[in-house]
């Protein structure tokens, strides 16, 4: 029913313009629409972003949003650190961890924060 269809990431945030800076300016996504001020969508390749005020914004202690970039983790993870993205370190059963980027398997995967705590990474596959 639902296997054709698109679907959209939703990130909690306390704080709209805050998070308009995070995701646009730091992030590079394109906005592409908003509501008021309750709700600003993004568009990252073929995905939205729904980014929305709540009082439980940051309150996830899971990853919330996954970019899959191939091999240009490193890469991408040197931009982000460039504009101020300081990376998350995890101690993972046969994952070793190379600078901010752990690895296991064929697996590279980078972890980071938006402003209100809310979990981000990127990862090759």
């Amino acid at each position: 029913m639902l296997g054709d269809k698109d679907a959209a990431a939703n990130i909690a945030v306390k704080d709209l313009e805050v998070a308009k800076r995070f995701y646009g300016e730091t992030l590079g996504l394109t906005q592409v629409g908003s509501e008021a001020d309750e709700l600003i969508v993004f568009r990252s390749g073929n995905s939205m972003i729904n980014v929305y005020r709540s009082k439980y914004a940051g309150t996830n202690q899971a990853t919330a949003l996954t970019w899959v970039v191939g091999e240009d983790v490193e890469s991408v993870v040197e931009a982000l650190k460039a504009k101020g993205i300081s990376f998350e370190h995890y101690n993972m059963p046969e994952i070793r961890r190379e600078g901010d980027v752990h690895i296991g398997g064929n697996m590279k995967v980078a972890w980071f924060k938006d402003p209100d705590g809310n979990i981000l990474n990127i990862v090759s596959r």
